[in-house]
């Protein structure tokens, strides 16, 4: 039995799971020579959610990241997550997109690829596979673990036999809600150590409470790569500690030889790190919740729903949205939920809880999965839910990239012709967040601004009061405050006043990408008349009457909040 190998992820997942993936580069750069002398296997350090959090939040160019991170890490590999065809996005890009972006993100400093697909689907994965393989990269290819009445050990098996066949050199089981027990990863672990000829890697957050036991079962089956984080950002959401894990295995035939005083050395600094943005770590992402196991939330999207919560002030309906994860799941044939299907899955959740009806709001993203576009379900969609969101459109049985027209050199010209696309790196960031990539090119976005750590007892699911009794001269008014926007109001006959009829309010927070009417135009009932983005899902809105459109408030790239006139249509 070979001594089992670590993969750090403080840089990448461990900050994702608990902090939003809000890490500075320049909080990185300080402590990545002395990582790099640690000896793990490798350094988890780009892909997931950093790219959008960087250019969404940050001001920071990812490319930008992934070069000052190589030039610190001399011995150890940098290793990315890449959501197959999904890359660092949320739809599926075309071929040519995916070709480019693996060859630059390999140029750039990525030596090991985390190959994975949200459902398993490995056509979905071929592509970047070959690509990374053909740069002479480590390929890592994936198995999405998740538990369903559809899930079997043959079917990971054959997953993983289907990725050797790929050329792929190990790969990783990938258990984003810690739902693996140990007996389940020991099976799991042992019968692709037979059936196949590849490294073997765990890859589990803490959330259940269980994955220690299951990682130590994992190397009791034979693993050969274990997940784990600096203990400042473990637990919780997050992976197991790393020292923890080193300090278990020493003296046994599966000791890691990773010295605990450089380990020490490392956690100091994170602790620093930690204490900085504890304005951000929620203490429900830092706990160990067993409900896990009922509703199956990944790490990163646990942390990522409270904050989304937050901005749409729903925080009070957690619980609600929790229970109905498992239904929607169900509805949609059973996805492991994990970028982006757990997004998918997630906000189809909060819409349906705060919407008042169950799929009577619906994300374009739920309506692409309805459709097939991104990829076969592990269990056919429930049939009526579905006849309700995509009528009677056709639903596509091929690989879904074989529908995409190449897009790299269109989006090139249009960011050169616009002057904000510099190089190819540019191009990418265009091509795969067209909605937000602009403001980040030209050098408009600003850094968002670090929270300070919250007080003792300070309760952030209490919003301001919305309703006040105001004594004016011994008279007691009931004054209700109403949201701020661009409410119009008109007075009437006996000199009141009244919100103007027609106007179509958001029902989300969020940032308008498109406007499909101007000012004079027709519209019918159920028709789209723009696009708003919120928590990363595009959400048609669409009017509820037959009319003409007389006054449009907003374009695109403004922020709305909840309550918001967009428009009157009459």
């Amino acid at each position: 039995m070979a001594k089992v190998r670590f993969t750090e992820t403080a840089l990448r997942d461990a900050h994702q799971s608990l902090l939003a993936t809000r890490m500075r580069t320049r909080d990185m750069i300080p402590i990545a020579e002395e990582m790099d002398k640690v000896g793990y296997f490798s350094v988890e350090a780009w892909g997931g959610a950093t790219f959008d959090t960087c250019i969404r939040y940050l001001n920071e160019d990812p490319w930008e990241r992934l070069r000052q991170l190589k030039s610190e890490f001399n011995k150890t590999p940098i290793q990315m997550l890449l959501r197959g065809q999904n890359l660092v996005g949320y739809k599926h890009y075309p071929d040519d997109i995916v070709e480019k972006f693996v060859e630059k993100s390999y140029e750039n400093g990525v030596d090991i690829f985390r190959v994975f697909d949200a459902l398993n689907d490995i056509r979905n994965m071929e592509k970047a596979i070959k690509v990374a393989k053909d740069q002479g990269a480590h390929v890592q290819g994936t198995i999405s673990y998740t538990i369903s009445p559809v899930h079997t050990l043959e079917d990971f098996v054959d997953l993983a036999k289907n990725l050797e066949a790929l050329d792929c050199d190990s790969v990783a089981i990938k258990d984003m809600a810690g739902l693996i027990t140990p007996t389940a990863a020991y099976d799991l672990v042992s019968a692709l150590k037979e059936e196949t000829d590849l490294l073997v890697d765990l890859h589990c957050h803490c959330t259940s409470g269980m994955t220690p036991i299951s990682y130590y079962a994992a190397c009791q089956a034979g693993v050969d790569i274990l997940d784990t984080a600096i203990s400042p950002l473990a637990w919780g959401t997050s992976q197991p500690p790393t020292e923890s894990m080193v300090a278990a295995l020493q003296g046994t035939e599966f000791d890691t030889g990773l010295d605990l005083k450089l380990l020490a050395h490392i956690k100091k600094y994170f602790e620093d790190i930690k204490e900085k943005y504890s304005g951000i770590l929620d203490p429900i992402s830092e706990s160990i919740d067993a409900d896990v196991l009922l509703y199956q939330i990944p790490g990163g999207m646990l942390s990522n729903l409270i904050s989304q919560l937050k901005e749409q002030n729903a925080l009070d309906r957690y619980n609600d949205v929790l229970d109905e994860m498992p239904r929607v799941r169900k509805d949609m044939g059973y996805p492991p939920l994990v970028t982006p299907t757990s997004q998918i899955v997630g906000i189809q959740s909060v819409m349906n809880v705060l919407g008042g009806e169950r799929y009577k709001t619906v994300s374009n993203e739920v309506k692409e999965y309805m459709k097939g576009m991104y990829g076969k379900p592990p269990a056919p969609v429930d049939e009526k839910i579905a006849g309700k969101i995509i009528g009677d459109e056709e639903v596509i049985t091929c690989r879904p990239a074989d529908l995409l027209e190449p897009e790299f050199d269109k989006f090139k010209a249009e960011g050169e012709e616009k002057g904000f696309v510099k190089s190819d790196e540019d191009a990418l960031t265009y091509a795969m967040y067209p909605p937000i990539a602009p403001k980040f090119l030209k050098g408009e976005a600003e850094e968002e601004e670090l929270k300070p750590a919250r007080a003792f007892g300070e309760d952030e699911g209490i919003g301001i009061p919305t309703q006040y009794n105001v004594e004016v001269d011994g008279d007691v008014f009931e004054v209700k405050i109403m949201p701020t926007g661009f409410m119009e109001i008109e007075e009437t006959a006996n000199g009141t006043f009244k919100p103007v009829e027609g106007g179509v309010t958001s029902s989300m927070q969020g940032m308008v990408i498109k406007l499909n009417v101007n000012v004079g135009d027709k519209v019918t009932a159920g028709s789209t008349i723009c696009v708003i983005e919120a928590m990363k899902m595009e959400n048609d809105i669409q009017s509820e009457v037959d009319g003409v459109v007389e006054e449009i408030f907003v374009e695109p790239g403004d922020a709305v909040s909840a309550g918001d006139t967009l428009m009157v249509i009459k």
